[in-house]
């Protein structure tokens, strides 16, 4: 499968916004967003005209997507199926966002990124009731429980974790008991919950053209 590699920080700096996509380096002075908030490349500098409908929407898409690491025909696919769910739109695919394995892991704060939490449950470290799932796009349901496989939590890694705590703000829809590193879906996800600045209308919009 097709997958970025360059430095993620180009998206952020792209996009003119931070995306998380590093870690505790976002939160740092060593964010390449706050020491330059140019789009990347040579012509970053450069006088660029007033950016059209067009242009706007993309942008929001491209945003969106990049902070969710996912692939455009991917991204398309939860376009579709929030359009046929009853609500808005918009709002019904950032909760289909929410609810893949690999951003839940992000949300309890198991990875520092969600990057690095799509490489934890991609290398099979995650288990939802009990099973192993190491498909990144899986979509959790309320009462499901996500836990840390028994054999991982010897791992540096997250003997530091139940040590030093999770980094990052709770979150309502979800409960993580960090001692035991297990969490539970307590809910689904509401639009106010989701704290990316994302205005999902301009998606709906791109995609309704």
């Amino acid at each position: 499968m097709a997958r970025y590699t360059d430095s993620v920080c180009r998206q952020c700096r792209r996009e003119g916004t931070k995306l998380f996509l590093k870690g505790d380096r976002c939160f740092s002075a060593n964010c390449s967003v706050s020491k330059r908030s140019t789009p990347p490349g040579q012509h970053g500098l450069a006088r660029r005209r007033k950016a059209s409908e067009y242009g706007i929407q993309l942008r929001e898409k491209q945003k969106c997507r990049r902070a969710y690491g996912v692939l455009e025909s991917q991204f398309r696919k939860y376009y579709e199926m929030a359009s046929n769910m009853h609500g808005v739109t918009g709002e019904n695919m950032l909760r289909l966002l929410e609810r893949r394995l690999d951003n839940v892991v992000y949300r309890l704060g198991i990875g520092k990124s969600r990057p690095m939490s799509r490489q934890i449950v991609n290398h099979g470290h995650i288990l939802v009731d009990g099973k192993k799932v190491d498909i990144a796009s899986y979509l959790v349901k309320p009462g499901q429980v996500i836990s840390v496989k028994d054999t991982s939590r010897d791992s540096e890694y997250f003997k530091a974790l139940r040590e030093n705590g999770v980094a990052g703000e709770a979150q309502k829809w979800l409960e993580f008991d960090v001692e035991n590193l297990t969490g539970k879906v307590v809910n689904l996800p509401e639009r106010d919950d989701i704290d990316l600045t994302i205005e999902d209308h301009l998606i709906v919009e791109f995609y309704s053209r």
